[in-house]
């Protein structure tokens, strides 16, 4: 229960395994990798960052709102895959950031959630990453993740 005790340490709650707002499940798990839904900024079904990073919002909303979406795919994962020690690492994070068109900062908002994979996994949570602008996103979501784990087969 190493990453459970980071967690603790980085005083750091996981939310219930979100549920979908559409046809989708949360995660897909195909060992030796799970995947993850896109996940935008919740508490629950209210969507805390909504709008346009670099007109309605800062650079650092949108890192906050990352964190947030990175944290309901880790907690997709949990669900999932019962233990989050069974993660041998991030694969892969693709952040969409809800941007004007003139936007230039889209690496320094998804930072949030690559920074905090690091912090809870360390090693394994370094990831190759896709940071992308677009004009817009469900519900007018300020940002949306997705992931990729690798994960250690089931005993």
């Amino acid at each position: 229960m190493e990453i459970e005790k980071r967690l603790e340490i980085l005083e750091i709650k996981l939310p219930p395994c979100p549920e979908p707002a559409a046809v989708y499940v949360p995660a897909v798990l195909s060992e030796p990798f799970i995947f993850v839904a896109g996940q935008t900024p919740k508490n629950g079904k209210k969507l805390l960052y909504k709008g346009k990073i670099g007109r309605d919002l800062s650079v650092e909303d949108g890192y906050e709102a990352a964190k947030i979406c990175t944290l309901r795919a880790i907690s997709a994962i949990k669900y999932y895959i019962g233990d989050l020690d069974r993660i041998e690492g991030i694969v892969k994070l693709t952040g969409y950031v809800n941007c004007c068109e003139d936007f230039e900062k889209h690496s320094l908002v998804i930072n949030g959630a690559s920074e905090l994979l690091e912090k809870i996994f360390g090693e394994k949570g370094k990831h190759a990453r896709v940071a992308v602008g677009t004009n817009s996103l469900p519900g007018n979501a300020a940002v949306e993740i997705e992931l990729m784990a690798k994960i250690k087969k089931s005993l």
